[in-house]
């Protein structure tokens, strides 16, 4: 595995003007060549700066479009989440999107989060691979950044509450004000929608003819306003195997873990180094990189 002083000599001893993005594609397109799939990178910088745009949305499928355009479609692909989530419907539109194309040969590698609208993308997959350090979590989708059970929760809080008569009618007018109207019913619609697009894409791939019972089961133990009241908790692989996904160990394979957090390395230090928020890009060096917005 190439560690960070790997990555930063050869980025410092590299004559090509942009060598960030040239070695973070060699890292790439040297995975693809371990795995002979196709290879998609799909990358948010949430965790180094906290802005627009990094999360899932429907400008992403300009993104994917990009990738996938000249690609042999007929090769399996291999996409790498790192997300903290976003819409279910941008989510619903790019899983169509890469199935019409892939088809059901899709695997999602998480090398260390795939949250909320992510877990549902990587659910969408035939399997999941995940390290020690990965984290799938609640497939609570997000509104403009803000947990949808959240705002419903809040909305049936206050309603409760003032029906109780408690008298409490100006602290909920400022605290509800912030949301626009009918946001609550946009909230109880998404978290409709998520549920019903999870079990839909692991009856058609991952838990093809498991049974009703056992998909169920699964969609309860990602479900925030079932079984987790916490939007951020992290579900590891021992979780994920537990409920029924199915997931493939990366420490199983020294070499394609090695690939894996090499191409991690490389993204976590283009976000740290450069003014970008999202890359969605393939192992040909085509991407699609959404910049921090001054």
């Amino acid at each position: 595995m190439a560690g960070w002083d790997d990555i930063l000599n050869e980025i410092k001893n590299s004559p090509l003007k942009n060598a960030v993005d040239e070695t973070r594609h060699s890292y790439l397109r040297r995975l693809s060549e371990l795995t002979g799939r196709n290879t998609i990178a799909y990358y948010s910088s949430w965790l180094t700066r906290q802005v627009e745009n990094t999360d899932i949305n429907d400008n992403d499928m300009n993104g994917f479009m990009n990738t996938v355009r000249g690609l042999d479609c007929s090769k399996s692909l291999d996409l790498i989440l790192h997300t903290p989530g976003g819409s279910p419907m941008a989510a619903e539109a790019i899983v169509k999107y890469l199935r019409s194309k892939f088809g059901k040969d899709i695997r999602v590698i998480v090398p260390q989060l795939a949250m909320s609208a992510g877990t549902m993308i990587a659910c969408s997959a035939k399997e999941i691979v995940m390290g020690k350090q990965s984290s799938l979590g609640p497939i609570d989708p997000q509104l403009n950044g803000i947990p949808a059970y959240s705002i419903q929760s809040e909305f049936e809080d206050a309603k409760a509450d003032l029906a109780a008569g408690n008298g409490n009618f100006n602290y909920w007018r400022l605290l509800l004000s912030k949301y626009p109207a009918a946001y609550v019913k946009m909230a109880s619609d998404a978290i409709a929608l998520s549920d019903t697009l999870l079990k839909e894409w692991l009856t058609s791939g991952m838990l093809e003819g498991a049974g009703d019972k056992t998909i169920e089961r699964v969609c309860n133990s990602l479900n925030e306003h079932v079984d987790s009241k916490v939007h951020a908790r992290h579900f590891d692989a021992a979780f994920c195997k537990g409920i029924g996904l199915h997931i493939i160990d990366l420490e199983e394979d020294q070499c394609l873990q090695d690939a894996v957090l090499s191409v991690h390395h490389c993204y976590v230090h283009t976000f740290a180094a450069t003014a970008a928020v999202k890359i969605i890009e393939n192992q040909n060096g085509k991407a699609f990189i959404s910049l921090c917005r001054q």
